[in-house]
C-alpha cells in the first residue's frame, strides 16, 4: 500500500493536534482504550466535547501547556493509503523540530486560525516547507465554527496567504485552501454542510487522490549501495548484488551506468527484489542490482547512469539550520553524513544568516544559534558526490554530526 507522509504546522492553539485527532476519530484508527482514556479526561475537565488533542500530544508537558513540543509521529490507514502525519511543534523555538519533521514529508499541513489569520508564525511555517521542497501543501483555516462558518474570512485568509506565496522561490508547490473546523468536523473526513459556498474537497478526501507522481519529486536516478550480497552457496557460487534505494529515477536492465567514486563503467545485468526479477526498478523502491562487469563495489558507494553525473567536490555552500545549543562557527569541525558517507567537515564561511519569516538575511554573522538557519559554506577531507537539493531532495541533504557527542547538531540542504 501506498505510504504519505505528511508535515503539520500551526501556531499556539490553532488545533493541530485537535485536527489529527479529530482525523483519527473519524477514520476510526483510535484504539478502544486510547478513545475511552480521551473521553474521561475530557469529562474530568469539565470539557463538553471530546478533547481530540489528547490522542496525539504525549508529553506530559504538552497535556498540562496544551501545547505540541516534540515531533509525534501519528501512523493510520484507509482503503487506499497508509498515512504517517509528522505532528510538528509551531513555536519558534522548536524549528528545528519542525525541520526535522518535515524534511521526510512528501505533503504538508498548515493550519491557520480563523479568527487570527496569517500571522507571523505563518510566514515561518511556509518558509520551512519552501525551504525543504515540500510539493503539496493543505492550507487548513480552522476554527471557521467560531467566525460562522464566513466565506468573508474564508477568502480575506486566503487572499492574505496568496500574498505570502508571492515571495517564495520554489515555484513547484500546489497550494489547496480548505476550510474546516477540527473540533465539530466539518471539512476534515466528511464534508460539511455549514458551508455550501466551499465546492471543494474534504482535507481527507484531498489526501486520498494525491498522486505519488505529483507529490515525490522526481531527479535523475541515484543508487547509494547500502551493503553488498555475497551468498558463497553453491548455487550462488560467483553472485554479487548491489542492495540499496532508487532515488530520483528509474533503473533498467541494459542501463550504462557508473561507479563512485571509481567511476568504473559497467551495465546493470539484472535487477531483483528478494527473488524475483525486474526489468526496471522505479524511483524509490528497494532493489538488489547485478553488473555485467565483475567491477569493485563496496558499501557507500553510488551508481548512477552514464552521462547523467552529481557533482564530486571536497566543498559545497548549503542551507543549514541548526539545531544544537552550542553555536556553529567559522573554523569548527564537524562530520557531515551525506548518504551513507560520513566525512570529516571544516565550516569554511557562514555568508548569511536567513530570516525565515521572509524579512531578509542579516549579513556579518559570527556564529549560529540552535534554530537559526542560514547560508553555509564547508571543506571535506574527501570528495562527495551530491546534487543539489532543489533538484534532487535525497541527494541534496545531510546532517552534521558532533565527532566528540556524536549527537546531530544540524542538517544540510546543498545549494
Amino acid at each position: 500500500m501506498e505510504v504519505l507522509k505528511i508535515a503539520t504546522a500551526g501556531s499556539v492553539d490553532d488545533g493541530k493536534s485537535t485536527l489529527i485527532g479529530r482525523i483519527l476519530y473519524d477514520t476510526k484508527s483510535l484504539t478502544t482504550d486510547k478513545l475511552e482514556a480521551i473521553e474521561k479526561t475530557s469529562k474530568q475537565r469539565g470539557y463538553d466535547y471530546l478533547d481530540f488533542s489528547l490522542a496525539t500530544d504525549g508529553l506530559v508537558a504538552e497535556r498540562e501547556q496544551g501545547i505540541t513540543i516534540d515531533v509525534a509521529h501519528i501512523y493510520f490507514s484507509t482503503k487506499n493509503k497508509s498515512y504517517i502525519i509528522a505532528d510538528t511543534p509551531g513555536h519558534v523555538e522548536y524549528t528545528r523540530n519542525m525541520v526535522t519533521g518535515a524534511s521526510t514529508s512528501q505533503a504538508s499541513i498548515i493550519l491557520i486560525d480563523a479568527r487570527k489569520g496569517v500571522i507571523e508564525q505563518t510566514n515561518r511555517h511556509f518558509f520551512i516547507n519552501n525551504l525543504l521542497r515540500i510539493k503539496d501543501v493543505v492550507v487548513a483555516i480552522n476554527k471557521m465554527d467560531l467566525v460562522d462558518y464566513s466565506e468573508e474570512v474564508y477568502n480575506k485568509i486566503k487572499a492574505d496567504f496568496s500574498e505570502l506565496m508571492s515571495k517564495r522561490d520554489y515555484q513547484g508547490q500546489t497550494i489547496s485552501f480548505i476550510p474546516v473546523s477540527a473540533l465539530k468536523g466539518d471539512n476534515v473526513v466528511n464534508k460539511s454542510d455549514k458551508m455550501s459556498w466551499y465546492e471543494g474537497e474534504s482535507l481527507l478526501e484531498h489526501l486520498e487522490k494525491l498522486d505519488k507522481s505529483d507529490i515525490f519529486n522526481v531527479g535523475t536516478p541515484r543508487f547509494p549501495v547500502q551493503y553488498v550480497i555475497r551468498p558463497k552457496t553453491e548455487e550462488y557460487h560467483d553472485y554479487r548484488g548491489y542492495a540499496g534505494k532508487v532515488y530520483g529515477g528509474n533503473l533498467s536492465v541494459g542501463d550504462e551506468v557508473v561507479v563512485l567514486p571509481s567511476q568504473t563503467k559497467s551495465k546493470i545485468k539484472e535487477i531483483y527484489f528478494y527473488d524475483e526479477k525486474y526489468e526496471t526498478a522505479s524511483r524509490r523502491s528497494s532493489v538488489t542490482i547485478t553488473l555485467e562487469d565483475d567491477v569493485n563495489v563496496s558499501r557507500g558507494d553510488m551508481i548512477v547512469k552514464d552521462g547523467d553525473l552529481p557533482t564530486i567536490e571536497k566543498q559545497f555552500t548549503a542551507n543549514v539550520c541548526w539545531m544544537d545549543s552550542k553555536q556553529l562557527t567559522p573554523g569548527a569541525k564537524y562530520v557531515v553524513q551525506h548518504g551513507i558517507n560520513k566525512v570529516l567537515a571544516k565550516v569554511d564561511a557562514i555568508h548569511h544568516k536567513i530570516n525565515p519569516d521572509y524579512s531578509g538575511i542579516e549579513e556579518g554573522v559570527t556564529g549560529l544559534g540552535m534554530n537559526d538557519i542560514a547560508k553555509v559554506s564547508f571543506r571535506l577531507n574527501k570528495p562527495i558526490f551530491y546534487d543539489q537539493f532543489k533538484n534532487h531532495r535525497t541527494n541534496g541533504s545531510f546532517i552534521i554530526i558532533d565527532a566528540q557527542s556524536n549527537s546531530t547538531v544540524g542538517a544540510g540542504f546543498i545549494q
